[in-house]
């Protein structure tokens, strides 16, 4: 046993502990597959008991089924009793079939064997007296409904007799099982008490001897991490992870030994070095922050795009002066209209912008159409809410869709409410992440998609602070792949709607 432990201490960790989880697991799996497999016998043993009574009971229903459809059949002539009454009586003899006719010296046997016997009997009589009632023939139904009465009668009896023959002789095996079956229950649980006493300590002792070493090197760490060196090197017990880590700590507490004296009496000067460095690194840091400032502002970004569009235009290239005059105007609008309202005409040009520059970079791959209502283009709103937009139906609807993306604007009116629309043909959205959107409550997890940085929470805000109300927004989508439609409400009174203040817009 000491030396089976031994060899186990000398393996990697990893198979250490996976030893161990796969010997125990394997026991008691063993264990539970055993005391499964004699639950489950038992159980069917048990199951099997009242079968026959059940059968019976079942034969009982059957039979009062046939008799009962016979007599509405004969009482009112009636197509559904009828069919009722086949239906039943062949289900019937279905049961009876099951009783078997083989002939044995059992008394249950020779009462099954009866009451089959009658059971074709009382079927034919049945049979009997529909036909005769559907002839016509009321003598010959009278007497076969009698006798099939009469067989009914005697059936039902042999059929109560031997239910309560059998329920006698059942409860007693079901007593004997149901006893068998507690004594089994309790060995069970003595066993999987002692298995689990022999796993735990199994797995104490295990686990012990592995974590050992480990608790000395921790034990030893610690003193070095409080500044104690002069600890006493550990022994190395084992060649595993922990073997191989302990003598690396041997080797570095020897190394720290040599070298601590030397450290101390270079402290002062390293320190005076490293602040020096610090001082350098902090202008080095401030000087790049200021060049990226330069780089970053929008006015030295707008006069540069001029200038390169000017230029572009001086040497002919006309696409290459569209682009940057675009891409310019773009900024322009960045930086005139941060904080200020702008109407819905200007809001429109800088998604054409938008989609322009978009189609230059992606080879025409966005399919933009519009469809704009002119008396509407005057209408106030806040700045960058409609080119935030368009860039998520890019982003997360149309982007991955090669040359198949499409995305519609549209500005119309709808009682005293300008409504802008835009639609996609994209992935679409899911209603529940549509409603968290609407409330704030949605977290994008990938941010990294080259968006402008304003988000669609952004965009509400600044609505709902323009038009004092919390109806604002609309997001809708008809399923996976079906697209996705947001529309923007902005109240809006024109000649007709002069006199209404507060007509609901969604």
């Amino acid at each position: 046993m000491t030396n089976r432990l031994h060899r186990l201490l000398n393996h990697s960790l990893q198979g250490k502990i996976s030893s161990i989880y796969i010997l125990t697991n394997l026991f008691v799996c063993l264990v539970n597959l055993l005391l499964i497999l004699g639950i489950n016998r038992m159980s069917n043993e048990m199951e099997l008991v009242y079968r026959d009574n059940l059968k019976l009971n079942e034969l009982t229903a059957a039979l009062d089924d046939a008799q009962n459809y016979m007599t509405d059949y004969l009482n009112a002539k009636a197509s559904d009793s009828l069919e009722d009454y086949y239906r039943s009586s062949e289900h019937y003899l279905a049961l009876v079939e099951e009783l078997g006719d083989e002939v044995s010296a059992s008394a249950f046997d020779r009462m099954k064997r009866n009451i089959r016997h009658m059971s074709f009997c009382y079927v034919e009589f049945t049979d009997q007296a529909i036909e005769a009632k559907r002839g016509r023939n009321v003598e010959k139904y009278r007497i076969r409904y009698e006798s099939a009465t009469r067989m009914y009668d005697y059936i039902n009896t042999y059929i109560g007799s031997l239910n309560s023959q059998q329920f006698k002789n059942n409860s007693v095996n079901y007593s004997e099982l149901a006893q068998a079956f507690r004594l089994f229950e309790t060995v069970g649980i003595g066993v999987i008490a002692v298995v689990i006493f022999l796993n735990v300590s199994i797995i104490i002792k295990l686990v012990g001897a592995i974590i050992s070493p480990l608790k000395t090197l921790a034990k030893s760490a610690d003193e070095v991490a409080k500044g104690n060196f002069d600890i006493a090197l550990l022994e190395v017990e084992s060649q595993d992870e922990i073997g191989v880590v302990t003598g690396a700590f041997n080797q570095m507490v020897v190394s720290i030994r040599n070298y601590i004296e030397r450290i101390r009496r270079s402290m002062e000067v390293e320190r005076a070095m490293k602040e020096k460095e610090f001082r350098m690194e902090a202008h080095l840091k401030d000087a790049q922050l200021k060049y990226l400032q330069a780089q970053i502002n929008p006015h030295f970004l707008f006069n540069t795009l001029n200038a390169s569009a000017q230029l572009a235009m001086l040497e002919g290239a006309d696409r290459t002066y569209r682009y940057v005059q675009n891409v310019a105007e773009f900024f322009r609008y960045n930086v005139k209209n941060s904080s200020a309202n702008v109407t819905v005409r200007e809001e429109i040009e800088l998604v054409d912008n938008y989609i322009y520059i978009l189609n230059v970079r992606f080879s025409g791959d966005i399919h933009y159409e519009k469809y704009v209502d002119d008396a509407l283009l005057q209408i106030e709103m806040p700045s960058m809410i409609l080119q935030p937009i368009v860039e998520n139906s890019v982003n997360h609807g149309i982007r991955e869709m090669a040359g198949a993306g499409r995305i519609w604007l549209s500005v119309y009116q709808r009682d005293s409410c300008a409504c802008i629309s835009i639609r996609d043909n994209g992935i679409g959205i899911q209603q529940d992440v549509a409603e968290r959107i609407l409330n704030g409550t949605y977290r994008e997890e990938n941010t990294d998609t080259g968006s402008n940085g304003i988000g669609m929470d952004n965009v509400i805000a600044r609505l709902r602070l323009f038009t004092e109300r919390e109806d604002v927004m609309s997001i809708q989508s008809t399923g996976e792949n079906q697209g996705t439609e947001i529309i923007i409400f902005l109240p809006f009174m024109g000649q007709e709607e002069a006199d209404v203040q507060n007509h609901d817009c969604g």
